[in-house]
């Protein structure tokens, strides 16, 4: 590729580096992104024109891809030159879809964005997403590798270190004995039922002789071993070529050889055919649907520090207002009222632990890969139900995240959030109640472009459900009844089922759904403070134990910015 004018370069991705959850970046993954630009954005916050900082331009080498980036002159083009200048910020990462994977190897994908991401948040590789198994080009995923960006000094190309050794090269699948068994000719399948029938002669003789074993000279037990090639009596216990023809000929009426084979009077099948083995290399887990939670992490605002501070100016009153002048008169003073509040940082944490000799004696899977990729999975899922309505723990509780350093945008303070009561008028259905109350509160948003609607699956579907006189329909898409909510988008919570509140007057109020445009919350950790993993070996009790932790604070920072429709938990 011809030298280019760059404002820093790095790897994006870097190729046969085992990531943390157990997945490698093979060579070539992403070979056809060579030469193609791609935007540059801040922390793969893509989904906002004003995060993209410039672009990237795409070189697929031996090592892996790599980037020279060019920042444009926007506020925040101009804010990341400095931030690289001064070392705050020293690390790519990429967003990839399309990924197609094999076994622990990801073997293709598209590039979509380059991201500048926080130095020191990534120790070493890792893919910030489960990439469920299979050849569907359907998955996505952001990838870190932890290596440092390099400056560009009067554009000349940066010097290029590229030392590393390839550390492996791509598993090749293994054909299994009946994948090769069906490769084989009539002929040669004939010689192998023989050769069978000759091997799983009838066992006439007591129990102990069963395990095929016999006592040396000094007494012991040795295993026999024996060449069917070399027996004298091979014409014993053998199929015949008729037997043979006839397994043949019944193997589409039984439906496969080894029933024919069965029916044939050979009890023993089995052992031409492989052991059950697990199709993916990690355990699947079974969890609610997450979804929800990667568009709550991705939506939020996010700043490389923690202690957030809001200031805030109310020039609402009339007070405020311009003022006409009467001559003579004395001229009055805007008075407003100045508010403001902290938000100071907290930490998340989850541990878990498994017995070395576990570990080790556990062939089937990467018992370790699968073990942190649902750390993270859950303390994902804990950030995003702590940011939209609290952990939902007693206050009392030592495990309880505290919601003065992550706000919670359900019990957040009237001045952020919105509290919309749903009053159900003439026995209407509940969801029609919810959708008037939904179009009524815009009124009062103040927030940031158009919000998003994050609600029970229980009551988008009763939103669905409803009907005119006639029975049609009112709203046959999930678009349809965005629009007219005047919403972005609507998103299912499952942990949003049953959640209710007591208010300053003792009402039980049950929440309904959350209107709010995540941009508006802002999610803070220092350097340092991001998501890191930790592992631990106890020689006492011979464990493996494993810690992941961030430190980070969360709080709305606009005002007016989110809606919280609420209904009394009688009158649902």
């Amino acid at each position: 590729m011809n030298k280019i004018p760059y404002d820093f370069a790095g790897w994006a991705t870097r190729n046969n580096l085992k990531c943390s959850d157990g997945r490698t970046v093979r060579k070539d993954a992403f070979k056809h992104n060579h030469g193609m630009t791609v935007p540059l954005v801040w922390n793969h916050q893509h989904d906002d024109s004003f995060n993209v900082l410039g672009h990237a331009l795409l070189e697929n080498r031996d090592e892996g891809v790599y980037a020279y980036c060019t920042l444009n002159e926007t506020e925040a083009g101009r804010n990341a030159k400095l931030l690289i200048e001064h070392g705050d910020v020293s690390a790519l990462s990429i967003y990839a879809n399309q990924l197609k994977q094999r076994g622990g190897d990801v073997l293709h994908g598209a590039i979509r964005e380059i991201s500048l991401v926080l130095a020191g948040a990534n120790p070493g590789a890792f893919i910030d997403d489960v990439i469920r198994h299979g050849a569907v080009y359907d998955e996505e995923a952001y990838i870190y590798t932890g290596e440092y960006i390099i400056l560009s000094h009067s554009d000349k190309q940066a010097k290029e270190k590229n030392e590393e050794e390839k550390d492996g090269k791509e598993s090749e699948d293994e054909e299994t004995i009946s994948e090769i068994f069906d490769t084989l000719s009539e002929k040669q399948k004939k010689v192998v039922c023989a050769m069978v029938g000759q091997a799983l002669e009838k066992r006439e003789t007591d129990e102990d002789d069963v395990g095929n074993q016999n006592k040396d000279s000094k007494g012991e037990t040795e295993s026999m071993k024996h060449n069917i090639f070399d027996r004298e009596d091979a014409q014993e216990d053998v199929l015949s070529h008729a037997d043979t023809k006839a397994i043949f000929a019944d193997v589409k009426r039984y439906g496969s050889l080894r029933d024919s084979v069965l029916a044939h009077g050979i009890e023993n099948i089995d052992y031409l055919f492989p052991d059950a083995k697990t199709v993916t290399n990690d355990p699947q887990f079974i969890t609610r649907d997450m979804n929800w939670v990667k568009k709550v992490m991705s939506a939020t605002h996010h700043t490389p520090f923690s202690r957030i501070k809001s200031v805030l100016a109310d020039i609402t009153e009339d007070d405020a207002r311009a003022k006409g002048y009467i001559k003579g008169n004395a001229k009055k003073d805007e008075v407003f009222s100045l508010l403001k509040r902290t938000t100071s940082p907290t930490t998340v944490y989850k541990k878990q632990k498994l017995d070395r000799d576990d570990v080790v004696d556990i062939v089937d899977f990467n018992v370790v890969a699968g073990l942190k990729s649902e750390m993270r999975m859950m303390l994902d899922e804990e950030l995003a139900r702590a940011i939209l309505i609290g952990d939902g723990r007693i206050s009392s509780s030592d495990d309880k995240i505290n919601e003065q350093n992550i706000r919670p945008i359900w019990k957040d303070d009237d001045l952020y959030t919105i509290k919309t009561r749903v009053e159900i008028t003439n026995g209407e259905p509940r969801a029609k109640a919810f959708i008037r109350a939904a179009i009524k509160a815009r009124k009062n948003y103040k927030g940031s472009g158009e919000p998003i609607l994050y609600t029970s699956e229980d009551i988008l579907t009763d939103c669905l459900l409803l009907e005119d006189s006639t029975g049609r329909e009112l709203y046959d898409s999930v678009t349809k009844l965005a629009t007219k909510l005047r919403v972005k988008e609507i998103v299912t919570v499952p942990v949003m089922e049953n959640q209710t509140r007591t208010d300053t007057g003792g009402n039980t109020l049950e929440l309904l759904g959350l209107i709010v445009n995540l941009t508006d919350y802002n999610v803070g950790a220092d350097k340092g403070g991001a998501v890191n993993m930790f592992d631990d070996f106890d020689i006492d009790y011979n464990a493996q134990k494993f810690l992941i932790e961030t430190r980070c604070s969360g709080a709305l920072i606009k005002p007016y910015s989110a809606i919280a429709l609420e209904i009394e938990a009688a009158a649902g």
